[in-house]
């Protein structure tokens, strides 16, 4: 499957810190976000509150000028934030008092989040969702439908 160079970079980035322990959706650097934006936190300036979609004005001024940051639109880091969040069980945008869950760093529960993530991630490029499984267990009168090799071209 194609894809495009900024969801490849996005993709590689959440995986590798899915997989080596830093992404946590409590802090701005190692969230989806924060891991996209190699972990920096210059991206919370596009908003007020943590998981917001409603930029700020340094927000609304990069995305009047179409600036982009690591391929990406203030309001589309916004998106992708907000959707990660939730996803992993958080109240948005994030307050003192907020819902959040009890282990945020579950595998099972950051599984989810960046199963949500990346279902977004190529809706935002058009792509189809690369995590999309049914496929591979689709069948009519108990053969399959696809070939493996189908699924995965």
């Amino acid at each position: 499957m194609k894809t495009t160079k900024r969801l490849e970079q996005a993709m590689t980035k959440l995986y590798e810190a899915f997989h080596h322990g830093t992404l946590h959706p409590g802090y701005c650097k190692y969230c989806a976000v924060g891991n996209i934006c190699d972990n920096t936190d210059s991206w919370i300036h596009l908003t007020d509150a943590h998981g917001s979609m409603e930029l700020s004005y340094i927000g609304q001024l990069n995305q009047k000028l179409d600036r982009k940051h690591f391929g990406y639109l203030p309001s589309e880091l916004l998106l992708i934030e907000s959707t990660f969040l939730k996803a992993c069980g958080y109240s948005v945008p994030l307050m003192l008092g907020s819902n959040k869950p009890k282990a945020p760093q579950d595998k099972e529960l950051l599984f989810k989040g960046l199963y949500a993530t990346i279902a977004l991630l190529c809706k935002l490029d058009n792509i189809p969702n690369v995590m999309d499984y049914t496929k591979l267990l689709a069948f009519e009168n108990d053969v399959p439908v696809y070939e493996l090799r189908e699924v995965f071209s």
